[in-house]
């Protein structure tokens, strides 16, 4: 675990020990939870990590015998 080093009004300081303390907290876990939802609690690959498997659930059925052949695939139109 990372120690960060943040300087803040003395009035915002003790705007934030009260608030902490009602809410019975610190103003440490406060400043801790704040920075885990800004992060977004997933890396980057665990972001791209879950879109796949998203997009990978969404696909209902897939055979390779529903492929076109090689002739449909190069036939154009003529004209």
């Amino acid at each position: 675990m990372k120690n960060i080093t943040v300087s803040i009004d003395d009035e915002v300081h003790r705007r934030a020990r009260i608030r902490a303390a009602e809410r019975g907290t610190s103003v440490s876990a406060a400043v801790r939870d704040f920075l885990n939802a800004f992060a977004g609690g997933e890396t980057d690959f665990e972001r791209r990590k879950r879109l796949q498997d998203e997009t990978l659930a969404s696909i209902e059925r897939f055979r390779a015998a529903d492929r076109l052949s090689r002739n449909d695939v190069h036939e154009r139109a003529i004209r």
